[in-house]
C-alpha cells in the first residue's frame, strides 16, 4: 500500500463524491473533516436518475472509468447481498424514428468494446426483460444491455456514512457553505459561513455543481455545461419493470419499496427558476412526465407522483469528468462531474489516493483540470 503524505483531509460537499472520498481517506487512516451546508445528500446526489452503465459512444478514457465503477458496485453487491437500493437488472434503451436514429451504430459500437449488449426486435424485449410496452418501441429496434444496473444514491450515502462514523470520521453540517482556506498560494483548509476555520493537510471541493464557481474564487477555471434537472418519484406500485428505460420522451427506472425515478430533458427545461434561486415546477409538466412514463410500460398503468426534485446537475461543458489538484492551488483537489452514480465510487477511491498519496492516478490523466487553461 501507498504511504500516506498526508494525515488530515478536509471535504467540502457531501455528496456521494465527498462521502466516497472521505470513507476511501479513513481507510487509508487519513483523518476527514466533511464540511456541509445542511444534511448530507441534500443537493444533486438526492435528485439522479443513477443508472450505472457505460453505454452508446464516448471517450474511451470515459469508458474505462465507468466500466471501473460498475466493477466497484459489482464488489458492494456481492459484499451487501440482496438490498432494495442496489440492482444490477439491465438496461434497455431505444431511439425515435427518422435519421436520428443510431441504434444500430450504437450497438456496433458497444460490441466492438465488448460491453454486453444485445439488439432486439420490439418482439423480442418481452422474452428479455419484463415490463416494457412493446408497442413504444420504435421499428428498429432497442439494445438490451444486461450488465447495467441502478442505485438510490441516498441510501449508498446512508450505507457509507456509517462506515464514515465508525471509522471517527466529522461531519460538519450547521456551519453553512464553506469555501477553500488558502494561505501563501497553499489550500490550508475551509472557512465556513459560521467563521470557523477548519484546517488540514489536503482539500477536496466535492460540490456538485457549485465546483466551478468555487473554482473560480480562486483563479482557476473549469468549463461548466450545467442544466437544471427533474426527477419524479412515484407512489408505490405494482409493475413488473426491472430494467432502467432510456427512451425517446422518458427515462425510468425501478427505485426502493416498490416505486419509480422518472426523468426526461424536455420536462427539465419547463422547469422555471425563480429570482431567488428556487425552482418552480408546473404540475402540468408533472402530469406529462407521467403519462410518457405510463406509455412505455407495459400495461400503461396509472402513475403517481410521491415526490419530486428540481435543481442543478453537474455536467462539465467538455462532457468529461474534472477530477484531481488544481494546477494553481497546491492541495486542492476538485471532483466534478456528470454520472456521478455510476463513478460515485471508484473516484472516491481514486481521489482518495491522490490527495493521500500524491501520487496521480493513470486512469484520471485526460480529466485534469488544467486542460480548461489550454
Amino acid at each position: 500500500m501507498s504511504k500516506n503524505t498526508i494525515s488530515s483531509a478536509v471535504i467540502i460537499g457531501a455528496g456521494i463524491f465527498g462521502v466516497s472520498t472521505a470513507v476511501n481517506l479513513l481507510r487509508r487512516g487519513v483523518s476527514v473533516t466533511l464540511i456541509n451546508d445542511g444534511p448530507v445528500a441534500n443537493g444533486a446526489s438526492g435528485r439522479s436518475l443513477s443508472w450505472l452503465n457505460s453505454a452508446r459512444m464516448r471517450s474511451n478514457p470515459y469508458h474505462l472509468l465507468r466500466m471501473a465503477g460498475i466493477d466497484r458496485y459489482r464488489t458492494l453487491s456481492s459484499q451487501l447481498g440482496p438490498v432494495d437500493w442496489l440492482k444490477f437488472d439491465g438496461g434497455l434503451t431505444w431511439d425515435p424514428e427518422g435519421e436520428g436514429n443510431e441504434i444500430s451504430a450504437a450497438y456496433a459500437h458497444e460490441v466492438s468494446l465488448a460491453y454486453d449488449a444485445q439488439h432486439l426486435t420490439p418482439g423480442d424485449v418481452s422474452n428479455m426483460t419484463p415490463g416494457v410496452e412493446a408497442t413504444a418501441i420504435t421499428g428498429i429496434g432497442a439494445i438490451f444491455n444486461p450488465g447495467e444496473g441502478w442505485v438510490d444514491l441516498p441510501s449508498l450515502i446512508v450505507h457509507l456514512m456509517k462506515e464514515f462514523a465508525k471509522r471517527g470520521g466529522v461531519l460538519i453540517s450547521d456551519e453553512g457553505k464553506a469555501q477553500v482556506a488558502v494561505e501563501e498560494g497553499q489550500a490550508v483548509g475551509a472557512d465556513t459561513a459560521a467563521g470557523q476555520r477548519h484546517i488540514a493537510d489536503a482539500v477536496l471541493v466535492a460540490t456538485g455543481p457549485a465546483v466551478p464557481a468555487m473554482a473560480a474564487e480562486l483563479g482557476e477555471k473549469i468549463d461548466d455545461g450545467t442544466p437544471v434537472a427533474l426527477v419524479v418519484t412515484t407512489k408505490k406500485i405494482n409493475h413488473p419493470l426491472t430494467a432502467v428505460l432510456n427512451t425517446p420522451r422518458v427515462a425510468i427506472r425501478p427505485a426502493p419499496d416498490a416505486t419509480f425515478a422518472i426523468d426526461a430533458d424536455w420536462a427539465a427545461d419547463e422547469v422555471v427558476t425563480r429570482a431567488d434561486g428556487s425552482y418552480e415546477v408546473e404540475q402540468s409538466t408533472i402530469d406529462r412526465l407521467l403519462t410518457e412514463a405510463s406509455r412505455v410500460l407495459a400495461g400503461q398503468p396509472k402513475l403517481e407522483m410521491a415526490s419530486y426534485g428540481a435543481g442543478l446537475k453537474p455536467i462539465p461543458g467538455d462532457g468529461e469528468p474534472v477530477l484531481g489538484v488544481l494546477p494553481n492551488v497546491p492541495g486542492c483537489h476538485v471532483a466534478f462531474s456528470h454520472s456521478g452514480a455510476t463513478l460515485g465510487l471508484i473516484i472516491g477511491e481514486l481521489t482518495a489516493h491522490e490527495m493521500a498519496t500524491g501520487n496521480r492516478h493513470p486512469l484520471l490523466a485526460t480529466f485534469r483540470p488544467e486542460r480548461f487553461n489550454a
